[in-house]
């Protein structure tokens, strides 16, 4: 999710998955792929940055990956 600002300054909150296209007018236009469109103060390089940013957070986030052996106990003391 990014965080952007509407034209009308209100805030605004975007799954940046969705976004389908970014138009340059003289205003950032945000095309989503359920069809919406808003218009943002923020120009397109700004929000580009900020989906990069969000997909580097997730990207450099460490997983707990479930293995075999986190569970091993649990059942060993159920027996």
């Amino acid at each position: 999710m990014i965080r952007l600002t509407r034209i009308n300054h209100v805030p605004l909150v975007l799954n940046s998955d969705l976004i389908e296209h970014v138009e340059i007018t003289p205003d950032t236009v945000i095309a989503m792929t359920s069809g919406q469109k808003f218009m943002v103060l923020e120009s397109a390089d700004e929000v580009i940055e900020k989906v990069i940013d969000f997909r580097r957070t997730i990207a450099d986030r460490p997983e707990k990956v479930s293995t075999a052996a986190d569970s091993t106990p649990a059942l060993e003391e159920q027996r």
